[in-house]
């Protein structure tokens, strides 16, 4: 059981005011069910774009919702702090057959199966290339129970998953962590990824936009960081895997999966690959630069052996250093 967190009083005092306005009190309620934009709030609320605007404000003054700008929009979700743990007191303590909150309910339901169905339709858009590239190696159910035996079954606290496309891994690993972030540079991709977990109900998990050369999470972070068939589209894979072992804490572990070396050149024309695969030689002197312990290295073969197929790599790599007392980090902070 974690320990209480506790507000001083002028900071419980601010909270509670900006908590008691019935409005502010239904963002709430919603912002405890998943992340919205004001348009969200709007359409739900039914009250205007600048009145939703200073509410947010208001709870976001207070401490009680943080927002993440992501484009020309930007998303709100209730804080991970003991100021968000008010929030979610409050909200605990609601009458769920409350008329006011049953309809706000049904309101978002239908907004959740509206945007579903719109990353239902980007995803199937896709789908064909995907499934293309799928198919010239090992089934991905095969990769990813891999993984699971990679990191063992013992859980950690903190997971960060780097191109986190359609989310999966959030889903995949949503047994083993305490909290998660997916990064990706796609808001067409982050659109799926918020439909999936919605539909989940992981609210445990989030996801934001960012840039994987420069990634806005506090160092010494995370236990776990995943980079999944990531490294082949960048122009310079050692540097995304500096960010990753920056954001690593104390004998965190760091897990890769990409492609071994092949030749297929149309992988770069037709899916935008900018490396064709990985050696095991090269991956070992990127993480020795970054002072991280190789510990695993597997080899996920296909079944033709004539040059047509991809073998798939993971590895796992940990950061010597020990794990001491240190406090957690606030994972919903962003920093320059």
């Amino acid at each position: 059981m974690s320990e209480p967190q506790y507000l001083a009083i002028d900071d419980l005092l601010s909270g509670l005011r900006a908590a008691g306005e019935p409005s502010r009190l239904r963002l709430l309620a919603l912002l405890a069910r998943s992340e919205l934009t004001v348009k969200d709030a709007t359409a739900i609320l039914g009250q205007s774009q600048p009145r939703i605007s200073r509410h947010l404000k208001l709870l976001a003054e207070a401490g009680l919702v943080r927002r993440y700008p992501e484009g020309s929009w930007v998303f709100y979700r209730l804080a991970e702090d003991a100021a968000g743990d008010l929030a979610r007191d409050l909200v605990a303590r609601l009458l769920p057959a409350d008329p006011v909150l049953t309809a706000d309910a049904s309101r978002f339901d239908a907004l959740r199966r509206a945007k579903a169905e719109e990353a239902a339709a980007y995803f199937a858009a896709k789908a064909r290339d995907w499934d293309k590239e799928r198919s010239l190696h090992i089934a991905e159910s095969d990769v990813e129970a891999a993984m699971l035996r990679a990191l063992g079954d013992r859980p950690f606290h903190s997971f960060l998953d780097l191109g986190t496309g359609t989310g999966r891994l959030l889903e995949l690993f949503a047994d083993r962590y305490t909290s998660a972030l997916g990064v990706d540079a796609s808001h067409d991709m982050l659109t799926v990824a918020r439909a999936k977990l919605a539909e989940l109900g992981l609210s445990r998990a989030q996801v934001r936009h960012g840039d994987i050369y420069a990634l806005n999470v506090p160092p010494a972070s995370f236990d776990v960081v995943a980079v999944h068939q990531v490294l082949h589209f960048l122009d310079d894979p050692a540097r995304a895997l500096a960010e990753a072992a920056r954001a690593l804490r104390p004998g965190g572990r760091l897990i890769i999966v990409d492609f071994a070396p092949h030749d297929l050149e149309f992988l770069r024309e037709g899916h935008a690959h900018r490396r064709l695969g990985f050696s095991r030689e090269q991956m070992a002197r990127w993480l020795e630069a970054l002072d991280l312990d190789v510990e695993l290295v597997t080899d996920l073969s296909p079944a033709a052996a004539d040059g047509s197929q991809l073998t798939v790599t993971l590895w796992l790599a940990r950061d010597p250093r020990i794990v001491t007392d240190l406090p957690l980090v606030d994972l919903t902070r962003e920093v320059a």
